[in-house]
């Protein structure tokens, strides 16, 4: 039976110490790496956020246009039926005839005046649209840049801390080592209760260090 080596309490208190601040150097780069990939996604779900509010406005724009066209088209129609009507006019019969006539050549001139304000109103609608369109693809271009920015942040991050993070987790290995498992089932306990993730700090001046 192989004996089991037994370490001094100095060498079992260093190799603690050493564990803290790699397990510390490890939760920097989690919370490094941790905050980034939230911001990613919050900016992704902007820009589609973005990206749909300006799809719904073009189609807002296009669905007016095709509602000035129909207006167009009726405004033409009436000015048809109008010389239909003055035609008609210069072969009625009696004054029954002539008033009928006349209310329909006004029925069309109305229809005519409605469907120009129609058009109007629309146009003033397709230009305030506009400028809605115009802010929704400032803010997307805006928001693309910042999310290319962060992404590059995040993959230069994720780059340089795989090496770190490999470097560190061998240096675990080894400190964990020259410790028994009832410290490290302490030591694990405390710094999954404390919110610092602190289970081993220093002295300073007689006093608790964190």
């Amino acid at each position: 039976m192989a004996a089991v080596k037994e370490f001094s309490v100095e060498e079992k208190l260093s190799s603690l110490v050493r564990l803290q601040k790699i397990d510390s150097k490890l939760d920097e780069i989690k919370i490094l790496k941790g905050e980034l990939p939230m911001e990613v996604k919050d900016m992704e779900d902007e820009v589609e956020g973005l990206n749909a509010r300006q799809k719904r406005v073009e189609e807002e724009i296009n669905g007016i246009t095709e509602f000035i066209e129909k207006r167009k088209e009726a405004i033409k129609e009436a000015q048809a039926f109008i010389k239909k009507y003055e035609k008609q006019s210069d072969n009625v019969k009696n004054s029954r005839e002539f008033e009928a006539i006349n209310k329909e050549i006004e029925m069309q001139q109305l229809e005519e005046k409605l469907c120009e304000k129609h058009i109007k109103d629309a146009n003033e609608e397709i230009a305030e649209k506009a400028r809605k369109l115009e802010a929704a693809k400032k803010a997307v271009s805006t928001k693309e840049a910042n999310l290319t920015g962060k992404k590059s942040e995040l993959e230069k991050i994720i780059s340089e801390t795989e090496k770190e993070e490999k470097h560190f987790n061998k240096d675990i290995a080894a400190a964990i080592a020259h410790v028994e498992e009832r410290l490290l089932n302490s030591y694990a306990s405390i710094r999954q209760n404390y919110r610092n993730a602190y289970s081993v700090v220093g002295e300073e001046r007689e006093r608790c260090g964190g």
